[in-house]
């Protein structure tokens, strides 16, 4: 079985993999968005460091998922609306 040797990539993803502090890792934060527009999904990193892919109309402890933008998550919780955005960088 071959062995991959190469060094891990020095590019933005890598540099942002390794930097202090870009996001708060006690909190529930929107870490990725995909599919088509009709059928979005998210993945939500919780604050007990699970991940989750949710879509519209998942219950997630605190609110259910109302809708999934481009870069954000709008959670729903006794009637408010909770907004997790994509960390910036």
């Amino acid at each position: 079985m071959a062995t991959n040797t190469n060094p891990a990539p020095k590019g933005r993803a890598a540099q942002q993999a390794t930097q202090k502090d870009v996001v708060a890792l006690d909190q529930t934060i929107l870490i990725g968005v995909f599919g088509a527009d009709d059928a979005r999904s998210a993945l939500v990193r919780l604050s007990s460091g699970k991940v989750r892919k949710v879509t519209v109309g998942d219950r997630l402890n605190w609110g259910r998922v109302a809708a999934i933008g481009d870069d954000r998550l709008l959670i729903q919780r006794n009637g408010k609306n909770i907004v997790l955005e994509l960390p910036s960088g």
